[in-house]
C-alpha cells in the first residue's frame, strides 16, 4: 500500500498523472484529503532535492522578522517542509504593521545580526538599499552553484521583477540599468474595486468602469441604500493614504509624482492635469466617503465594506478577499471589478504594493539565507499556498495558471479572476524612486486631507504642495 501511494505522488510531481485522478486514486485507496496535501508536499520535497544541493547548509539556524499577514502565516505553515528539505532550523519573530516596519529599521540601521531574511515593501527598499542594508540579489540569481535549476525566475512576474529593483539613482526607472535586485516578490496587491452585491442588485446598478461613473454610483448608494456610503478610500496623514486606489486612478490620467530633467526632480503634483484630478477625487469623498475620511487606513476601509457600512471600496484588492470571508457580516456578498479611472485609457493602470524577501547585508549566513528565499518565493511553496491558505496573488505565473487555484478563486469570489487578467498587464509601481518618498508622499496626503475638508482650495493647496516639495528636494541635493 505505500508504495503505491509513493508511485502516485512521484508520478503527480514528474507531470505524468493529472491532480484529480491522483486525488481520485489516492482516495480509492483509503488516503483522506488532508492526508493528500501533506503527501504531495512531501513528494515535492523530495523532487526537489534531487537537482540541487538543498541540505549543503544542514544545521543552520535562521531567524527572520515577519509582519503578520496571511502570506506570512501560509509559509510557517509549510516550513516543516522546508526543514525536511534543507536540514535548517528556522525560527521567526511575527509583530503586527502597526509597528513592523520600525522593528526592520531598527535592526538594519543598528547593523544588527539578529534576523538573516525580512518581508518588506519595494518602497522602503529605496531606503534601505542605498544605505547598504540589503544585499543585492543579482550575484545569486547568476550563480549556479548557489540558485537551483528550476528556481525559475523569469517565472515571477516581469513587473514585479522590475519594480522591486533599482539602481539607488533618485529619478531612476524601476529595473533600469544598473538596478540592484534589493528584493524577491512575494506576494502582492492590485488595486481595484470591490463590492457589495447584494446592495448593487438592491439599486439595480452596474460596477463602475470609470472615475465619473464610479462618483455617480457612490452618490446613488450613498443617497438610497439606506444607511451604508458609497466609497471607501484610505484617507490618514500616510503614505498609505497615496499608494493605493489614489495613484492607481491619478496614473491612469497620465500623471506623474515627479518629472526629471537635468538630472534633477521636480514636483508635478500642480499641472492643471493633476489639479483637475484631484477635484473629482475630493469630490467623491465629500459627497459619497465617510464621514471621519481622514482617520481611514487599510484596516477601516476593509472592515467598513466586511461589515455593509460601505458599498465599496477602491483599495487593494485582497482586502476585499479577505472580507468575502471569516466572521464579516457580508461575506459570501462581495464581488470584484477592474476599474480605469480615465475613461480615455485603454485599461487600469494599477499602482502595486508587493511584499518581498529580502536579506539583512549584516546576516552571517547570506547563502543559508538565499536558499530559504528561494523556497519560499518558489513554485511549490506558492502553489501551497494559494491552494490551501490565502496566498491569493502569487508572484509566478505559473501559480495563476493553476487549475485548483483558480476553481477556488472563481467559485467563492465572483469577479476577482477577472479583475486580476484586466490589470496586470500594466500593473506595476508607479511612484517615481526616491530617497524621500515618504516624508513627501505624507505631506501629498496631508494636503489632500485640508482639501476634504475645505481648508484650502484645491488649486492652492497643490500649488503650496509643489512649493514644499519642491523645497525639500533641493534641499536634499535632487531637485
Amino acid at each position: 500500500m505505500h508504495d503505491k501511494i509513493q508511485d502516485l505522488a512521484t508520478a503527480f510531481c514528474n507531470g505524468r498523472l493529472g491532480r484529480r485522478e491522483l486525488v481520485r486514486r489516492l482516495a480509492g485507496l483509503g488516503l483522506a484529503l488532508g492526508s493528500v496535501e501533506t503527501l504531495l508536499n512531501a513528494a515535492a520535497t523530495r523532487a526537489m532535492a534531487a537537482d540541487f544541493d538543498w541540505k549543503k547548509h544542514k544545521g543552520t539556524s535562521l531567524r527572520l522578522l515577519l509582519n503578520k499577514h496571511p502570506y506570512a502565516d501560509a509559509m510557517i505553515a509549510d516550513l516543516a517542509n522546508f526543514k525536511a528539505l534543507t536540514g535548517m532550523e528556522v525560527t521567526y519573530d511575527i509583530f503586527p504593521e502597526d509597528v513592523y516596519f520600525d522593528k526592520v529599521t531598527a535592526a538594519l540601521s543598528s547593523r544588527s545580526t539578529q534576523y538573516d531574511v525580512f518581508m518588506t515593501g519595494a518602497y522602503q527598499t529605496w531606503q534601505y538599499g542605498p544605505a547598504g542594508w540589503l544585499v543585492d540579489f543579482n550575484d545569486y540569481l547568476k550563480d549556479p552553484a548557489k540558485t537551483a535549476p528550476n528556481y525559475g525566475w523569469d517565472d515571477i512576474l516581469p513587473n514585479l521583477r522590475a519594480s522591486t529593483a533599482w539602481s539607488g539613482k533618485p529619478g531612476a526607472a524601476l529595473g533600469g540599468p544598473g538596478a540592484h535586485q534589493w528584493a524577491v516578490p512575494w506576494g502582492f496587491e492590485l488595486n481595484n474595486l470591490s463590492y457589495n452585491q447584494t446592495i448593487f442588485d438592491k439599486l439595480k446598478l452596474t460596477p463602475p468602469r470609470n472615475m465619473e461613473e464610479l462618483m455617480a454610483v457612490a452618490a446613488k448608494i450613498t443617497k438610497d441604500a439606506g444607511g451604508p456610503y458609497g466609497i471607501g478610500v484610505r484617507g490618514s496623514r500616510s503614505w498609505a493614504t497615496i499608494h493605493p486606489g489614489f495613484l492607481s486612478a491619478y496614473s491612469n490620467y497620465g500623471q506623474r509624482d515627479f518629472t526629471m530633467s537635468g538630472g534633477k526632480l521636480k514636483a508635478a503634483m500642480n499641472t492643471p492635469e493633476s489639479k483637475a484630478f484631484h477635484k473629482l477625487w475630493v469630490q467623491m469623498i465629500q459627497e459619497s466617503g465617510p464621514k471621519n475620511w481622514a482617520t481611514y487606513t487599510w484596516y477601516q476601509v476593509g472592515t467598513d465594506l466586511g461589515a455593509g457600512a460601505s458599498g465599496m471600496i477602491y483599495d487593494a484588492d485582497i482586502l476585499g478577499y479577505f472580507m468575502n470571508g471569516g466572521d464579516n457580516r457580508e461575506r459570501g456578498h462581495l464581488a470584484y471589478a477592474p476599474i480605469a479611472a480615465n475613461p480615455a485609457a485603454s485599461g487600469p493602470t494599477s499602482n502595486v504594493w508587493i511584499w518581498s524577501l529580502a536579506m539583512s547585508n549584516f546576516s552571517r549566513q547570506k547563502d543559508a539565507g538565499w536558499t530559504f528565499i528561494q523556497w519560499a518565493s518558489g513554485t511549490d511553496h506558492l502553489l501551497f499556498g494559494a491552494r490551501k491558505n490565502d496566498v491569493v496573488n502569487p508572484v509566478r505565473n505559473t501559480v495563476w495558471q493553476d487549475a485548483e487555484f483558480k476553481e477556488r478563486i472563481a467559485k467563492s469570489y465572483p469577479g476577482y479572476l477577472n479583475q486580476y487578467d484586466k490589470t496586470a498587464p500594466d500593473a506595476k509601481i508607479y511612484f517615481t524612486p526616491q530617497p524621500l518618498f515618504f516624508n513627501l508622499t505624507t505631506e501629498w496626503a496631508a494636503s489632500l486631507q485640508r482639501m476634504v475638508a475645505r481648508e484650502v482650495s484645491v488649486d492652492e493647496g497643490l500649488d503650496k504642495l509643489a512649493d514644499s516639495v519642491n523645497r525639500q528636494l533641493h534641499q536634499a541635493g535632487i531637485g
